[in-house]
């Protein structure tokens, strides 16, 4: 081990605060997105995603994920860890890391920029859920859920375990499964957990048969923006280290990110007549999902077919729900789960020197496909029952009246905006 790389160390301490940033982004994306009377509900989801993640990281997150021994290629034991004691030693009265990882900076940066991950991950499924549940339900279930489903997953792919490039599925198949930034672990994981709560818990009231809009499209492009800039960590970051590959994932990441926009946008074209904000805001998105775990193998060109194929599908797939009859509110099933299964299955066509157009080899298609089907039986699985769980216990939703009458009110006290009171004086100003 040698001494201590600053840039590398800069660098990932600079991502680990672009993927924070992300969450905050999500909020302003799906707050938007909800109608006033829920937007306040939907910030507070995500403010808990990233304040319930950020404890049960520290107590035991962490060392599920990447401190603790391996146990069956499934998880870490979460007492090596405990409490980042793998990670922080107190000298002389302050506190700094226990050593250096293999990229040569400090282990508690590696906390970090993994934490941040798991924040974005679970703020994302609350876009499904939206306008609907407990706030008190939706904490319990984050810490639930970051422990029994996140940090597993990012164990078997990120840390040796059974759906790495060195795990069980890679030797039989005889190819390197490969997910660069989480499109198994993140994206796929998210949309399957929404699907499932969705179905546990039922459509909002008037869904398919009401008209549900946003209510402050400039928010939903605000935070399209943010999460453009914050993929950049998320991304560009994976590569732990300030190198040539940091530098191709960003330019990649955004040129599968500008053709999704593109082809979403034309979609949409000539299904309504119309290029619009939300198509942009959500295509941009769509982009920046399937690029995730391809942006470090697949070439220019097939970063921008990736990209164009993801907007043309997510566009397409954002009808399902109203065809099938779930309610994913905010199109998480449709964009995250439809885009990061795109971009995990396409690096077995695209992946240079591997995949069976950029390298004629069929093998990583077939662990490709193998990878992402394993990820969704898991999500599903260890997601039912903790959403069927609560659903028996507390319960997620507040009542139907609290519902109709809007869930900040009920649920928080306040109200995002003030018409009432704005309307008042305006009306004595008048007279």
């Amino acid at each position: 081990m040698g001494a201590l790389d600053s840039g590398n160390t800069a660098w990932i301490l600079t991502s680990a605060s672009l993927v924070f940033l992300m969450t905050p982004g999500v909020a302003f994306f799906y707050g938007g997105m909800v109608r006033a009377k829920a937007v306040l509900n939907m910030l507070m989801l995500e403010a808990a995603a990233l304040s319930v993640t950020m404890i049960i990281w520290v107590f035991w997150g962490w060392s599920i994920s990447y401190a603790g021994n391996d146990i069956g290629g499934i998880f870490g034991d979460p007492a090596t860890g405990f409490l980042l004691r793998d990670s922080m030693v107190a000298k002389d009265g302050v506190f700094t890391t226990t050593g250096l990882n293999s990229n040569n900076y400090p282990v508690s940066v590696d906390v970090a920029f993994q934490v941040a991950f798991a924040m974005i991950t679970v703020g994302l499924i609350c876009g499904a859920i939206a306008e609907r549940v407990k706030y008190s339900t939706w904490m319990i279930f984050v810490a639930l859920w970051v422990t029994f489903d996140y940090a597993p997953m990012a164990h078997m792919v990120w840390n040796g375990g059974l759906l790495s490039g060195d795990g069980a599925i890679s030797q039989a198949i005889g190819a390197t499964a490969h997910d660069f930034a989480g499109g198994t672990v993140v994206h796929i994981n998210a949309a399957v957990a929404a699907l499932v709560i969705v179905l546990i818990i039922g459509k909002r009231k008037g869904f398919g048969t009401t008209p549900i809009r946003p209510h402050n499209v400039p928010f939903v492009m605000l935070g399209a923006f943010l999460l453009w800039f914050g993929w950049f960590g998320f991304n560009a970051g994976s590569a732990f280290a300030a190198n040539g590959t940091a530098g191709y994932a960003w330019v990649s990441t955004s040129a599968a990110t500008a053709a999704a926009m593109l082809t979403w946008g034309f979609t949409e074209k000539i299904r309504s007549g119309h290029y619009t904000a939300m198509g942009a805001a959500s295509g941009m998105v769509a982009g920046l999902v399937a690029i995730t775990p391809a942006a470090d193998v697949v070439s220019p060109l097939w970063a921008m077919v990736l990209g164009g194929i993801a907007g043309i599908l997510t566009c397409l797939a954002c009808g399902l729900k109203f065809k099938f009859g779930y309610d994913d509110s905010l199109d998480v099933v449709g964009v995250h789960g439809v885009g990061g299964l795109t971009g995990t299955v396409l690096i077995g066509f695209f992946g240079e020197g591997t995949g069976l157009l950029a390298g004629g080899d069929w093998r990583q298609l077939v662990v490709q496909i193998l990878i992402a089907l394993v990820a969704i039986v898991y999500s599903a699985v260890i997601t039912g029952i903790i959403a069927f769980a609560l659903e028996k216990t507390i319960g997620w939703r507040v009542t139907e009246a609290q519902e109709i009458g809007g869930i900040d009110l009920a649920d928080q006290g306040e109200r995002a905006y003030d018409f009432a009171g704005t309307a008042s004086s305006v009306l004595k100003e008048m007279k």
